[in-house]
């Protein structure tokens, strides 16, 4: 596959699919998941968005990095036949750790 090189405060994503059964047993309907932060493995990180003083802001996330992000914040890209998710660090609530 291709290097991804993200550039400003832009991540890649490979979005790592949920359950749709609980477990006890009960399955989630797809409309009830569709709501929900999507989950997913984040495979590269840019340097950071260009601040006015001309720095660059700390990026949060770095590779291998398992991260909930907004369900309509990410862009879908297709890269040599895989799907892979390019957002902004904004679009992102929280890492798992």
């Amino acid at each position: 596959m291709s290097k991804i090189v993200p550039i400003s405060d832009h991540i890649v994503v490979e979005a790592v699919t949920e359950d749709t059964t609980s477990e006890s047993g009960i399955i989630i309907p797809d409309t009830a998941s569709k709501e929900k932060p999507m989950k997913g493995k984040v495979l590269a990180v840019g340097p950071g968005k260009l601040m006015d003083n001309g720095e660059r802001s700390n990026m949060e996330v770095s590779e291998g990095d398992t991260v909930l992000f907004s369900k309509y914040g990410p862009t879908e890209v297709k890269v040599e036949g895989k799907e892979v998710l390019i957002l902004q660090a904004s679009d992102i609530y929280a890492k798992l750790v």
